[in-house]
């Protein structure tokens, strides 16, 4: 049993929901009313409060701006067809926000505060919950170091809070994407598989160029050979070939465990479709082009949820796909989707009603 945590509520004197035109939504730009915010110091945390969104002050010094002690998570609420509001496998990002944290050197988060924070920011906000399909509340629970101190070493003071964001597709068309070899994202032994802000932050040079030559995103690649695929800048990867569908392994730790990566793989496999997590190289994918085995690539995210591709380009070699020939990606998001309105059973137990 989940302890109960004392949250102090301070609700809006009047809701901004009016003025939020729910036709269009670009990701991660409009926030709901309200917030939540947690303190850690003398080795606890304290001050649990959910607050109206509002602008928070901190000092110049602030270690995280200066040392990148930051990490993050994307969850998503949905409301069912019959109007309940859930969260799609919190606990799932709870476990992996935590990882992160400890490898950043951060205190954990509770339970207590993540999970039951999460539900109750959610209950006071679920009018923002966008009853739209393929629309959601986009959850950003956050840490932060904020000690105001230079000094390279961890620091004592963190802050974590919650956000929400009502939010339309991330990608409202079939991507376009670019296999990096110059820069690096991830090696052995570093933070790849953590979800700090510094990935993200290494990334944004090499996305900007490919975006430049007509890309959405990069697929990286590893560090030494650049020839074994890791994931997409904001998803990871699926290679479908024939029965087989390939997705690269989490072994190395340089790539991100996915909750929605682990979602379709339980899924696909629940639809009789071989699934092998392994290591890929983009050799085998080239080849699998040429050969017309690979029949479809597709990304899988909490943001994107499942993302189709329409170009994978390889040095000078472009691998188009025929999306609308799909199978296999457009089943597996018409399964996510139905579990989420309450269309077919959550036999996992996925959904955590608020």
């Amino acid at each position: 049993m989940m302890e109960t945590v004392d949250i102090q509520v301070t609700r809006v004197k009047k809701s901004r929901l009016n003025e939020m035109d729910f036709n269009h939504l670009p990701f991660g730009k409009y926030f709901s009313d309200h917030m939540l915010e947690a303190d850690y110091s003398n080795g606890e945390w304290q001050m649990v409060s959910i607050k109206p969104y509002q602008p928070i002050s901190f000092e110049p010094s602030l270690m995280a701006l200066h040392y990148g002690q930051s990490i993050f998570e994307g969850i998503k609420a949905y409301r069912s067809k019959s109007g309940e509001a859930f969260i799609y496998r919190p606990y799932d990002n709870l476990k992996r926000f935590n990882i992160s944290a400890e490898r950043m050197d951060m205190p954990l988060v509770p339970e207590d505060i993540f999970i039951e924070g999460m539900r109750q920011l959610v209950e006071i906000d679920k009018e923002w919950i966008p009853a739209k399909e393929e629309y959601s509340l986009y959850i950003r629970p956050f840490m932060f170091a904020t000690d105001a101190a230079l000094g390279v070493k961890a620091s004592e003071t963190y802050k974590f809070m919650i956000l929400l964001s009502p939010t339309g597709p991330y990608y409202a068309a079939p991507m376009k994407i670019y296999v990096e070899e110059k820069y690096t994202r991830a090696a052995p032994g570093g933070v790849g598989f953590a979800k700090n802000a510094g990935n993200y932050g290494g990334a944004l040079k090499a996305t900007s160029e490919a975006r430049a030559q007509g890309y959405d995103q990069v697929l990286w690649t590893d560090a030494f050979e650049h020839k074994w695929l890791q994931e997409v800048g904001t998803m990871n990867v699926f290679f479908v070939f024939g029965k087989t569908v390939v997705t690269p392994s989490l072994d190395e730790g340089t790539i991100l465990e996915g909750v929605t990566r682990d979602s379709v793989i339980q899924v696909l496999r629940e639809q009789g479709l071989r699934v092998e997590e392994r290591r890929i190289n983009i050799d085998e994918v080239v080849e699998g082009h040429r050969s017309g085995k690979l029949t479809e690539i597709f990304g899988s995210g909490t943001a994107a949820t499942i993302s189709p591709l329409k170009e994978l380009r390889y040095k000078d070699y472009s691998m188009y796909l025929d999306v609308a020939a799909y199978q296999v990606a457009p089943e597996a998001k018409k399964i996510l989707t139905e579990i989420r309105e309450g269309k077919r059973p959550d036999i996992h137990g996925w959904l955590v009603k608020v």
